[in-house]
């Protein structure tokens, strides 16, 4: 327990700072730390099992290189994460201030493991019966935070835009509206919400935590896509500046650090003080006791990297705009975010997500990712039955002609559009049946399979989510109702269309509690 507990608490920064950073010399302690001990001259007779030796870990050392076996250390080391005033404790204090944050924590399991940290703190935050009131377009990450925190879950939902089937956020109003609804007397645990969204919507956050604090609720913002926000006056202003009380931060996706690493910010709003000893305690829960030191260095470099990046990230807005401007001037397709003007939550755009209407231009689009990438070897983040997203990191200056030259190289498929006049216009879902039992409930119990039109009435074990748009239509202990199963069947049915977390893809059963 000593072990555990020593391991976890190393990659955490309080608001008393821990460690003085500029005692190291540096701004990158923790990276610098760990190069200089990958330097030393030592004998590993301790884990990992390949003791940084080329000789025991050919294969490795020739495909990673010597440097990456030798930085590739466990947890507890003194000069690194062990002590007082030890390096990542500096690093960690240096993120919460670039951040805007009062706390940080470094994670090794992407921004899913936020997700579930905030809501297994939010299972601990006040009354167990007090509901928390999430966006319906949650990550599934989050809907599994539920489960795990045992959350009795209300509902809020995102504007939709029904022809590029694609969900952006919440407005003040809406939210506004959902906490009105609540029952007489409930005090909802918090507010989750998404800004920005996948194509780069960003909400209005000052508005929605002003709404969330006259409700006496926190708000937990998953800004997984958004780590670069406000470093850059051409980007939008980072959450935890505007009033959001937890943010989550997907690091590896805008902010450079490597796959699966990511940070969670604890902002210095009035529930700072409940709220930091359960953040604290779900992290040691969630956090591996033997967390990567390549990805923590990877953080510690990329906050670097980002708070003294401005020029690097004004290239990478500049490049981005030139993308849409060629897109624009070529005339065959169109820039999605140019109707944004249409959706009432949306404040704001984040420049570096270039997303394109291939549809206006006759061409189906998971066609034209596959095409871009295989033909072209030009490769895009998403695609969905209209369109597909560019992504520019911070620092990013792609060759935009190359780009612009094979999107119009595309051919028209007359098959492809008119498979997505099937699905362009998703119209309006279906709303959510009652929820029968809390979600974890739902999880936990024993499930069956039952034909599809027997499952009308009963309680789903499972979350399913029809793409397009994405959005959960049916969580664990929610009743299916039959025009949930009209609209999956539906969904399912149509060119690209499919339902996530089925049992059976072909949706012939649905599994039910039994």
């Amino acid at each position: 327990m000593t072990c555990t507990f020593a391991a976890t608490a190393t990659a955490t920064a309080t608001a008393t700072p821990l460690a003085d950073p500029t005692r190291f010399g540096s701004s990158t302690p923790y990276a610098d730390a760990l190069a200089g001990y990958a330097a030393r001259d030592t004998v590993r007779l301790n884990v990992p099992g390949h003791a940084a030796d080329p000789h025991a870990a050919p294969g490795l050392a020739r495909f990673f290189g010597s440097d990456v076996l030798r930085m590739d250390v466990p947890p507890l080391l003194a000069g690194l994460d062990k002590g007082d005033g030890n390096p990542l404790a500096a690093s960690l204090r240096l993120a919460a201030d670039a951040f805007g944050a009062r706390r940080t924590w470094f994670l090794t399991n992407g921004a899913s493991q936020a997700n579930r940290i905030a809501a297994l703190a939010l299972g601990a935050f006040r009354d167990a019966e007090a509901p928390v009131v999430a966006q319906r377009s949650a990550h599934s990450s989050f809907s599994d935070g539920i489960i795990l925190g045992g959350l009795s879950p209300r509902f809020v939902q995102p504007s939709i835009d029904g022809w590029f089937g694609i969900n952006h956020g919440v407005s003040p109003a809406a939210l506004r509206e959902a906490l009105a609804g609540l029952g007489a007397g409930e005090r909802p645990k918090g507010v989750y919400l998404i800004s920005p969204s996948y194509f780069g919507a960003v909400a209005d956050i000052a508005a929605l935590a002003q709404v969330a604090h006259d409700a006496g609720a926190p708000l937990i913002v998953d800004a997984a896509w958004g780590a670069h926000f406000g470093f850059h006056e051409d980007l939008p202003e980072s959450p935890l500046r505007l009033g959001a009380d937890l943010v989550v931060s997907s690091t590896h996706k805008l902010g450079g650090s490597l796959t699966q690493s990511a940070m969670l910010h604890l902002g210095h709003g009035p529930f700072a003080d409940e709220l930091e000893p359960l953040v604290d305690r779900a992290f040691k829960l969630a956090q591996s006791t033997s967390e990567s030191s390549l990805l923590l260095a990877s953080l510690d470099l990329a906050r670097d990297a980002l708070q003294h990046g401005r020029d690097r990230i004004g290239d990478a807005i500049a490049a981005a705009d030139e993308l849409r401007d060629r897109i624009r001037r070529g005339g065959r397709f169109r820039v999605v975010s140019d109707t944004f003007d249409r959706f009432d939550d949306i404040v704001a755009v984040d420049p570096l997500r270039v997303s394109i209407d291939v549809a206006s231009g006759g061409v189906h689009g998971p066609t034209a990712r596959e095409l871009l990438m295989e033909r072209d070897g030009i490769y895009l983040e998403i695609a969905t039955e209209t369109c597909v997203v560019a992504v520019i990191a911070p620092g990013v200056v792609p060759d935009i002609a190359r780009v612009v030259e094979a999107l119009h190289a595309l051919p028209i498929d007359a098959d492809a559009a008119a498979d997505v006049d099937a699905v362009g216009s998703v119209g309006a879902l279906p709303a959510p049946g009652p929820l029968a039992m809390l979600p974890r409930d739902a999880f936990l119990r024993p499930a069956e399979a039952v034909p599809i039109e027997a499952a009308v009435g009963r309680v789903s074990a499972d979350a399913l989510a029809a793409y397009p748009p994405g959005i959960p239509n049916v969580l664990p202990g929610e009743v299916i109702t039959p025009e949930l199963v009209r609209f999956l069947k539906h969904v399912a049915a149509t060119p690209g269309g499919y339902v996530r977390g089925a049992v059976d893809p072909t949706l012939a059963t649905l599994s039910v509690v039994s």
